[in-house]
């Protein structure tokens, strides 16, 4: 080996060192892949490069930085970048336009003229393909041997950097998303009531149970100003964020029309109307609002959608099970909420609305918890206060799934006459 190649090929060795250590000293995954064109073309002194990220889940090549060009998004079978791919070696291609493979559809766009190219595949630590680098137009000849050598000995590195950056990439958004999604949660259970509301005559309280981070149910209670109650349960189509944010949007309008005076009818109506205009098609919300009216000892309620709701006759020691009076929230404007139900509350009875997430829990053999066991325990409950019976009731739900994912939200509402 003659003194100048030995020459050149020590500077190349400490060049790709140098190199080496700044991949490490880079802070995100977009300033790696900028730096790794960057040196690359420098080590290998080309024109142009190019560095494509492999998409397991599309099987598509993409750059996310490229020198000179727009990204380029690529079959990972297709071009010289897929033959990379294909044969998970370096090729070097000394006259693009004589080679099959390659596409000049890039050239034609940008005006550059592509000559030759030096393709390698990146590979991470184990192995696996993380992307291909593509070096292009040697300054002075044609590829050689030697550069065959230093940019495998650069992708090496690359790779494994590569592959770490994007590790530190996935946890850093993990780590941002449950950061959004824990501030959404407590936004939400912000939004629940902090205690149960003190009734004369009366005794009421409520739980939500969301089954993800977020839910899509909600619950309320509003003091009228004139002794009455405005209560309502509210069961948004889905869970999880996209269910919370249609949630807060229906509760507080519910809050903003219902604390003006009007009555439950009027108030569904108009926000009926406000949510047809803003939910995507398929989304929509079930609703119980009920007015307590502690003088006259009655429930006064309209139903958008919202059943079963239980009524227990402590007299006659009977249940009875009422369906919704229309149709829910969102489906469509205009729909007539005036019918409008009175149910007279004497010592002991009971008012129960719950959401379809507990009478719907399955257990490991995929047995729905049923409306059935829930008149059976608060058959059981009902002479205990209110908020042992939704204790009780989200009790005896969690134990019947006994460690199965919860499915849905689980919310309940119980009123008890006193």
């Amino acid at each position: 080996m003659s003194d100048e190649n030995q020459d050149r090929q020590l500077a190349g060795l400490q060049k790709v060192l140098q190199i080496s250590r700044s991949l490490v000293a880079a802070t995100d995954i977009d300033s790696l892949l900028a730096l790794i064109i960057e040196r690359s073309m420098e080590l290998l002194t080309a024109e142009r490069a190019s560095l494509f990220l492999y998409d397991t889940r599309s099987d598509e090549l993409l750059t996310r930085v490229a020198a000179g060009v727009d990204e380029i998004r690529v079959p990972a079978d297709k071009g010289i970048a897929g033959a990379t791919v294909k044969t998970g070696s370096t090729i070097i291609v000394p006259d693009v336009y004589a080679d099959d493979r390659w596409n000049p559809d890039v050239d034609r766009r940008t005006g550059f003229k592509t000559r030759n190219i030096l393709s390698v595949p990146l590979k991470d630590y184990e192995g696996g393909l993380v992307g291909v680098l593509q070096v292009i137009n040697k300054r002075r000849g044609g590829f050689d041997d030697y550069d065959v050598t230093l940019a495998e000995t650069l992708a090496a590195q690359a790779g494994v950097a590569i592959q770490r950056a994007t590790l530190i990439e996935h946890y850093l958004i993990k780590q941002e998303m449950e950061r959004a999604m824990k501030i959404a949660q407590d936004i939400q259970r912000g939004l629940l009531p902090q205690s149960n509301p003190q009734i004369s005559g009366f005794d009421v309280a409520g739980f939500c149970r969301p089954a993800d981070e977020t839910g899509g149910d909600t619950y309320d209670f509003m003091h009228l100003g004139d002794g009455r109650w405005m209560m309502l349960i509210a069961d948004a189509t889905g869970h999880g964020i996209g269910a919370a944010l249609v949630i807060a949007e229906t509760r507080a309008m519910l809050r903003a029309i219902g604390l003006g005076g009007a009555d439950a009818s009027t108030v569904l109506g108009s926000a009926n109307n406000l949510l047809t205009g803003d939910l995507t098609e398929g989304r929509f919300v079930t609703c119980f609002l009920g007015v307590l009216d502690p003088a006259a000892a009655s429930l006064s309620y309209a139903s958008a959608g919202h059943g079963p709701i239980l009524f227990y006759d402590r007299n006659r020691d009977a249940f009875r099970q009422a369906a919704a009076t229309s149709l829910p929230l969102g489906v469509m404007a205009e729909v007539d909420y005036s019918r409008l139900e009175t149910v007279p509350m004497k010592s002991g009875d009971l008012a129960v609305i719950i959401t379809d997430g507990i009478f719907e829990a399955v257990n490991a053999d995929d047995e729905q918890f049923g409306i059935d066991a829930v008149i059976q325990l608060l058959r059981r409950d009902r002479d205990l206060p209110a908020a042992q019976i939704t204790d009780s009731l989200r009790d005896a739900v969690l134990d019947f799934t006994h460690g199965q994912p919860q499915a849905d939200d689980l919310t309940a509402v119980v009123i008890r006459k006193s």
